[in-house]
């Protein structure tokens, strides 16, 4: 067996502009990983699982080898030269003040504020012009902001009561606090136990939300496969919701969501096998005892009901419409061979919102958007103006709002509140931020390449202007390709941190995404994920063909879905890049569907006991399943949460033993584990700010660099 406990001389380091190269070394002693003896058989195949005991998340055992490995991971970290001036650039660069949107419940306009490093953003109020008032400080829930905001604020129809959940230590358990809008006190219980629910209230009486039953086992790990809609009552007990839908052994569905219409008529269920595809019921909550009515008793395509006038439904689908539509119907007889088209499918991606008595239809042109505006006969009113070429969100509010709201960014353009008036179509800007960045020393552009298939691929490249194209800019190549995921143009002052050393970023929209509607989806699932892979290789190959950097100085990353891609990508083409960062990936491609909600992720992946076939298919790209003996991989950051409950960190603790286990070079191979920390959401801005520093600073010395490329910056930050 090889050795498990081993000595690597690490980092080879280099001056990139022609200078004299110069060895330097950080020594790592990888913990010893114990390999215990688990075969599973799949379809007569068997299969070993030596590092099955790392799935335990609450044996003492696990616990250790965290602690170990992070010992390990951040005595190597803590030896790069500039990894602390990362971090106080980016530090300054999000010292700014960020204001959200404004929204209007009762007399009352609410915003989101930060004053610049806060860990979670405050909620203020303020009735007219008045002076604004902190309405709720997430701040305050702990002191370390590890508890944060898991999700909107929702208010009852009389705007006199409001439910908000809370998530701890990143975890997708929720928390829902109930508290009187005018006292700002909690006047309820808390609810306990939920989990992927948004919250929805029937009048002032009480609100719809979803759960399942808690797990046998550990709550952030056991399986979860059975949601359930419930509602409760103000002034019970939780223990007496009523059970709305779910629940019945003989159809499990793993995800389940429910939303009352603003004018309280109707209550819609969308009960879901997986994370593509719903059924779609109603429920008349105008007339007591109502029975819940079917739509679509089955989950091939996504339909649901975006706004109704009376009994008239507005239904957005892509049945028979991969693109997405707009269709309308009675809600006396909904079935779908009575709807009518609204608003027809086109050649681009369609997402909807509505507000002040209007349609707003956002196409993704080439991840691009495009916004018209119609309104509730179906007429096109306008092309709304945008102020460049990038994301636009937002448009939403109610049917009496005569200003509506929305951001607009690309990958060079911080994020921008502009209002709208709906009547006569002008914007103008409500609120730019103050970050110390000039967008004019940037260039954004896409291009097209082509995939292995012989597939056209778009992708957006950013850099700084006048940068050499000499093959030697440190480029990070991110990337996702799943779940119908449009990845599209937006700002991250992250980024900026990485262009002002002259790095490239550059993001390809890769197939398994909603770029280009279903059928773009679908190319990129199950016996063709492979696909995906392919795209994501093919975009580093062109920006090394284009010279815009060589596999000496790329970098892959991704998160979640994405850290998949990283994983399967740096296991079929370790040649290709010099640094990989999955984060919080799926990686276990054989067991992923037997923890958590996971099996709700079979639309995209399949599972390994659905066929012979496909169980193959999966072990051919699994991460765990192909780190090969005697190969040499890039230098690889692995990065999770303990308490990430979404994609469990199982996965990475065993693709990073696996790394440790059989990489043949000296190049790095470290798992860096947040505590209380989950998949991402509700992320201190602390941790946030050091996660990057890691990051960024093991990419860069792992590409060679002794010092920052661009020094200069330095200055902006002496004291």
């Amino acid at each position: 067996m090889k050795q498990l406990l081993k000595m690597s001389c690490l980092a080879i380091l280099f001056f990139s502009c022609g200078q004299e190269s110069k060895k330097t070394e950080i020594k790592v002693t990888y913990p010893e990983t114990q390999q215990k003896e688990v075969v599973d058989t799949y379809f007569d195949t068997e299969v070993k699982d030596p590092y099955r005991w790392l799935e335990d998340d609450r044996s003492e055992e696990t616990e250790s080898w965290v602690k170990e490995q992070n010992k390990a991971t951040f005595g190597y970290l803590d030896e790069i030269p500039f990894r602390d001036a990362i971090k106080k650039r980016y530090t300054q660069l999000m010292n700014y003040e960020k204001i959200s949107a404004p929204f209007k419940e009762g007399e009352f306009t609410y915003f989101y504020k930060n004053d610049g490093l806060q860990n979670q953003s405050v909620i203020y109020r303020q009735k007219g012009n008045g002076e604004p008032e902190v309405f709720l400080d997430p701040n305050k829930f702990s002191e370390d902001g590890t508890v944060s905001l898991g999700g909107g604020l929702s208010f009852s129809k009389d705007k006199k009561i409001v439910a908000y959940p809370i998530s701890i230590g990143g975890s997708d358990w929720r928390k829902v606090i109930i508290m009187d809008v005018a006292s700002k006190q909690v006047v309820e219980d808390t609810l306990v136990d939920i989990k992927f629910s948004g919250i929805s209230w029937k009048e002032n009486d009480g609100f719809y939300y979803s759960s399942y039953d808690k797990p046998k086992g550990s709550e952030l790990s056991a399986k979860t496969d059975q949601h359930k809609l419930y509602y409760h009552k103000l002034g019970t007990s939780q223990k007496d919701d009523a059970l709305v839908f779910g629940g019945t052994p003989e159809e499990k569905h793993r995800y389940v969501g429910g939303g009352v219409t603003e004018d309280g008529k109707y209550l819609f269920i969308y009960p879901r096998i997986s994370t593509s595809g719903s059924k779609l019921l109603m429920k008349d909550l105008s007339k007591p005892n109502s029975k819940i009515v079917t739509i679509l008793d089955h989950t091939d395509t996504d339909s649901y009901v975006i706004e109704n006038e009376g009994s008239k439904l507005y239904i957005m689908t892509n049945m028979n419409a991969p693109n997405q539509k707009v269709v309308t119907v009675d809600a006396s007889n909904p079935a779908p061979e009575n709807w009518v088209d609204f608003i027809p499918e086109t050649e681009n991606v369609l997402s909807i919102n509505t507000g002040s008595n209007y349609f707003f239809a956002t196409y993704m042109v080439d991840a691009v958007s495009k916004v018209l505006q119609y309104d509730y006969d179906g007429k096109l009113v306008r092309e709304v103006k945008l102020p460049g070429v990038g994301t636009a969100g937002g448009f939403g509010g109610e049917k009496e709002d005569e200003v509506l709201y929305y951001s607009f960014s690309n990958y060079k353009t911080p994020s921008t509140t502009h209002a709208y008036n709906p009547k006569d179509g002008t914007s103008k800007i409500y609120r730019k931020p103050g970050i110390d960045f000039n967008p004019d020393e940037y260039e954004s552009k896409q291009v097209f390449y082509t995939s292995k298939d012989g597939t056209k691929v778009p992708m957006i490249i950013t850099h700084k202007k006048g940068i050499e194209m000499n093959g030697k800019n440190p480029t990070i190549l991110y990337g996702y390709g799943g779940f119908n995921v449009s990845l599209r143009p937006s700002f991250s002052v992250a980024n900026v941190v990485w262009m002002e050393q002259g790095g490239i970023y550059a993001v390809p929209n890769l197939r398994g995404g909603g770029e280009y509607g279903k059928k773009w989806h679908n190319a990129g699932t199950k016996m063709q994920k492979q696909n995906v892979f392919d795209d994501f290789i093919a975009a580093a190959e062109y920006l090394i063909a284009e010279n815009y950097t060589s596999s000496d100085f790329l970098a892959i990353r991704g998160g979640s879905n994405g850290g998949l891609l990283v994983g399967a990508t740096m296991t079929q083409r370790p040649d290709l890049m010099k640094v990989a960062l999955p984060a919080v990936g799926v990686l276990d491609m054989l067991r992923y569907h037997t923890f958590t909600a996971g099996a709700g992720w079979a639309y995209d992946y399949g599972t390994a006991e659905d066929s012979k076939e496909m169980f193959e298919y999966l072990k051919g790209y699994s991460p765990v399943h192909n780190v090969k003996e005697g190969v040499e991989y890039p230098a690889t950051m692995v990065t999770t949460g303990d308490h990430d409950d979404r994609v469990v960190p199982a996965h990475s603790f065993k693709f990073a033993a696996e790394l440790q286990a059989k990489q043949a070079g000296n190049n790095p191979t470290l798992i860096r584990i947040e505590t209380d920390a989950g998949h991402g959401a509700g992320t201190p801005i602390t941790k946030t700010i050091e996660q990057y520093a890691d990051m960024f600073g093991f990419t860069l010395y792992n590409m060679g660099f002794k010092e920052l490329p661009n020094k200069a910056i330095l200055e902006k930050f002496k004291d």
